[in-house]
């Protein structure tokens, strides 16, 4: 029987993932499977997470010595290598000789040969975003939006692992989230719609003030994990339905808070979502625009007298942020902005931006807006 290996693991994950699995769903399954102490299932998600963030600049470092295609195993193999060596500083003689045990047999010579250049070889960057390892469009996008230093800083910071943070009731959730939740601002026996519910975090952190949360999403897999959620917090104001957020169901003006925590590109949670900048294109960021518009509209209607509007975002673009709230303000000019969050949040638009350096957590854009009595 073959022991348990965590490189071994890893490396067969990291074959799956460029195939296409998506890591965050993928990782628990094959760790749950794998006889590896908690110990060396710490560390195989390290080297799985770790080695899919920095997949460009794990493949500078190999590419300068290999003068042949590589076949997934071996180029997964050789990816796991220079990880261990440039990012976790693992000395060569324990990364290199264990790389080699976890690659094909009849690649070893080549995976060996090539780290033991990584190792001792100085790296010179080719650009900013093969050493940040993001696409190039990621790190241009950025950098128009934000500024140089700010997009950097940010790209960096979503290259580390996410702290974990519990609530009182036992949910893991990023920080930023729950600021966004408390922001909504609900009360004992409100109503409130948080209308792309999924997974639920914010709906059962809102329930916790007495609230009553209609939490829905439009696809019912998704909606039976924030029932489960719900159940698991013991969130009992938290209803659930499945619906499309654009054609919502419900009366106008049914309650006293809408929350729309849009789908959009993720720009700001990259650390959570290892493979998700390989995935996600500009494309993306043009189609979940229109998406959170659409969204938006149909929100709008949901907002009782007196009422509010939060709309919040994962992202940093500035088209699902502060273009998202100048076309609110042409479009519900009725509406009145509420005041931002201070610090660590900044002024964005009518809105504020959280940036993942600036407290550690993920990035967030969150814009507040209130229905006057009248309107």
């Amino acid at each position: 029987m073959t022991e348990p290996d965590a490189r071994r693991l890893a490396a067969d994950a990291l074959i799956a993932i460029e195939d296409g699995a998506y890591a965050n769903l993928l990782l628990p399954s094959m760790l749950a499977d794998s006889g590896l102490t908690m110990r060396d299932r710490g560390f195989a998600t390290e080297l799985v997470y770790g080695t899919t963030r920095m997949r460009r600049a794990c493949d500078h470092l190999v590419d300068r010595f290999v003068m042949r295609q590589l076949d997934p195993p071996t180029r997964a193999a050789l990816r796991l290598g220079a990880y261990q060596l440039q990012m976790l500083g693992t000395p060569a003689h324990a990364a290199v000789s264990a790389t080699v045990e976890v690659a094909p047999r009849r690649s070893r010579g080549l995976v060996n040969a090539v780290l033991r250049r990584v190792s001792t070889a100085p790296v010179e960057w080719p650009s900013e975003a093969v050493r940040l390892s993001y696409p190039d469009w990621v790190l241009d996008r950025l950098t128009d939006d934000l500024g140089h230093d700010d997009a950097v800083a940010a790209l960096e910071q979503m290259n580390e692992a996410p702290e974990v943070s519990e609530r009182p009731d036992g949910y893991t959730q990023d920080l930023a989230s729950q600021w966004v939740a408390a922001s909504v601002g609900a009360a004992a026996g409100e109503r409130v719609a948080d209308i792309c519910a999924a997974p639920g975090g914010k709906a059962t952190f809102m329930a916790g003030t007495g609230a009553v949360v209609l939490a829905s999403d439009i696809n019912p897999a998704r909606v039976a994990m924030v029932a489960g959620n719900a159940e698991a917090t013991g969130a009992e104001t938290v209803h659930v339905a499945v619906a499309d957020g654009r054609r919502a169901p419900w009366r106008p003006g049914a309650f006293d808070h809408v929350l729309v925590d849009a789908p959009c590109s993720g720009l700001g949670v990259l650390r959570r979502r290892p493979d998700a900048r390989w995935r996600v294109g500009p494309e993306e960021v043009i189609r979940l625009a229109a998406l959170q518009r659409e969204l938006l509209d149909a929100a709008v209607a949901l907002v009782a007298p007196g009422g509010t509007l939060t709309y919040s975002v994962c992202t940093l673009t500035a088209s699902e942020t502060v273009e998202v709230d100048a076309w609110l303000g042409e479009r519900h000019p009725v509406l009145e902005a509420l005041p931002a969050p201070g610090e660590p949040w900044r002024p964005h638009g009518r809105g504020a931006l959280l940036l993942p350096q600036a407290a550690g957590t993920d990035g967030m854009g969150l814009l507040r807006l209130r229905r006057p009595e009248a309107g």
